[in-house]
């Protein structure tokens, strides 16, 4: 078994392809409208109208972001939301430089909920952080 993608679901995907792309270098592998009785089945909902971009890094993880036209929905109560939300709570990255990416952070105006920190073993340093919606993502960078 192999874990294919993350869903993200994003109220504004140009502010969204924005900040994974500026803050952590993702970059856009497919770009497509989605609509009809296909998706329309899969979702268990009707008239779905979405458009979905794919984004990789560079070791192949793969992100895809979805704008949902047809049935908006707003941020405030995600941006609001825990680590102890029921559902995916948040995903994680492993970064390099977490401290400068920190700073980076920081000086874009990104939620980041602490500074780095050492976990009790020693072996990782990490933060956590929100996407534009407030998607909490997890900052690695593995120090052994």
């Amino acid at each position: 078994m192999k874990l294919r993608h993350v869903g993200i679901t994003v109220t504004n995907i140009e502010e969204s392809i924005n900040f994974y792309k500026s803050i952590f270098g993702f970059s856009i592998v497919k770009d497509m409208e989605e609509a009809g009785e296909h998706i329309d089945k899969f979702s268990g909902l009707k008239g779905i109208d979405v458009r979905t971009v794919k984004m990789t890094e560079e070791y192949g993880g793969l992100i895809e972001l979805l704008h949902y036209r047809s049935h908006p929905k707003t941020k405030d109560e995600n941006l609001s939301h825990d680590i102890t939300h029921i559902g995916c709570s948040h995903f994680a990255l492993t970064v390099e430089g977490l401290p400068k990416l920190y700073e980076h952070m920081k000086e874009q105006g990104v939620t980041v909920l602490c500074e780095p920190q050492r976990s009790p073993d020693g072996q990782v340093l990490l933060t956590f952080c929100k996407d534009p919606d407030g998607t909490l993502i997890e900052l690695v960078e593995e120090l052994t």
